[in-house]
């Protein structure tokens, strides 16, 4: 069975090399000419204007359609004149901005390369729309849900938000051949059964609950084959497929149902790398898609090879592991014990700190760390609270051989700690604390 999978493997790595543009060469693109310059979560309305207006001003496409919750103003931008229809749209959740500037550069470096043969016969093949920013207010506020406190993604059917029906609006009026529904995923998901993160999940979208399949369904497997493998070639080993449980009220699966067969894109997170390499992945992701139905190509994937994809797995993966910590309890100063601690950050923008809460704690505890850190030797006390799961990871550490009163009210002050650990990083001490 592996050599066969190994086969059909070898056989898309032939068929990948027969494309006008390679997936090197489209990041190649990205890095020359890309035109987002903020990192995604720091995005607001205001710097989507920006973009939108450079849009223009290269010609290209982009009409207000509608007006959020707060009278923000939702746009849809436009290229290309094929026959194929395809929609695509991002920030239905204000906190999953990733696949935002990626639309923006993609739409920016077509239209700067249409001189292009490879561009040529996208142009002349699809219809892109898409709507980059669904829901601006929750944008503005960095929270997932719009001004009304709905989810926007659970609203596909009862329609009381004004972007839910803009959204179902836009698709009827048109009846788009392939829709994109862009997303971000749990950064600390992982690709299967590993202990690597899912930085980029697909998903084929049912458009029912018994899971027909179809033509339009079919074709988009072969997509996603395709995408996959156009990224695999940075980041082996870090796709994911995403859960395909039906969702009566999600707007994917209602895409789909409607007769719009939809992809889910999840971006996840890629430790070491910042949010503008996911960007790119992104927007490599999305130009093979386009090339491989402009040239054809995609008819020689198989649907085989998006099943193949591992499926997302949660709960093996937190931000930060402090493994051999001797935990006190300083209601005493008594209660010593060996444990591992597992911190998880909190989804904020970029530019502002970011927090962590002990998610684990215990007797050498499974999960894997981003980050590890071996505390042997040191006793570790909560900054402000005590440690257990749900506390704030604010950590003191104190070498073991030290004389210190745990019960002192102005610990810190009175005995300072030889290293602390504070809004997700180290701000003393660091060299001291092995990491793993």
């Amino acid at each position: 069975m592996k050599f066969a999978q190994f086969l059909v493997f070898a056989l898309i790595i032939c068929v990948m090399q027969t494309f006008s543009q390679t997936p090197v060469e489209l990041a190649d693109i990205w890095e020359k000419e890309h035109v987002s310059d903020k990192l995604p979560s720091n995005v607001r309305h205001r710097d989507l204007l920006k973009y939108l207006e450079s849009l223009r001003q290269a010609g290209i496409k982009v009409d207000e359609v509608g007006r959020s919750n707060a009278n923000r103003e939702i746009f849809q931008v436009q290229w290309g004149r094929g026959p194929l229809r395809v929609f695509m749209w991002s920030q239905m959740h204000g906190d999953e901005p990733t696949a935002t500037p990626a639309v923006i550069d993609m739409f920016s470096i077509l239209q700067k390369n249409r001189d292009k043969d490879w561009v040529k016969r996208i142009e002349e093949t699809v219809t892109i729309r898409a709507v980059p920013m669904l829901n601006p207010d929750g944008a503005e506020l960095f929270i997932r849900r719009n001004l009304q406190g709905i989810d926007i993604n659970r609203d596909a059917t009862d329609l009381k938000t004004p972007e839910a029906r803009l959204l179902k609006q836009l698709r009827d009026a048109w009846q788009p051949a392939i829709g994109f529904n862009l997303h971000n995923q749990n950064a600390l998901t992982a690709a299967g059964t590993t202990d690597r993160q899912a930085a980029i999940s697909f998903l084929v979208v049912f458009g029912d609950e018994a899971k027909t399949t179809s033509d339009g369904h079919e074709r988009n497997k072969r997509l996603v084959a395709a995408m996959t493998l156009a990224i695999e070639q940075f980041i082996p080993g870090y796709v994911g497929r995403y859960d395909d449980e039906w969702t009566r009220n999600a707007f994917g699966d209602n895409f789909s149902a409607w007769g719009t067969p939809t992809i889910l894109i999840e971006t996840g997170g890629l430790h070491s790398k910042d949010e503008m390499f996911l960007v790119k992945m992104n927007f490599v992701a999305f130009l093979t898609a386009f090339k491989s139905l402009a040239d054809g190509t995609e008819k020689n994937f198989s649907p085989i090879n998006y099943d193949m994809i591992p499926r997302n797995v949660g709960g093996r993966l937190v931000d930060v592991v402090i493994r051999n910590a001797t935990v006190v309890d300083r209601s005493n100063g008594n209660g010593r014990v060996i444990a591992d601690i597992g911190l998880v950050k909190e989804r904020r923008r970029a530019e502002f700190s970011t927090p962590t809460t002990i998610r684990r704690l215990g007797e050498q505890i499974s999960v894997r760390g981003l980050d590890e850190y071996d505390a042997t030797g040191f006793v570790v006390v909560g900054r402000f609270q005590a440690i257990r799961p749900g506390s704030p990871g604010e950590l003191l550490f104190y070498r073991i051989d030290r004389n210190v009163d745990w019960t002192s009210a102005n610990l810190e002050t009175d005995f300072p700690p030889d290293a602390i650990f504070s809004l997700g990083q180290w701000i003393k001490g660091e060299e001291l604390i092995k990491k793993k």
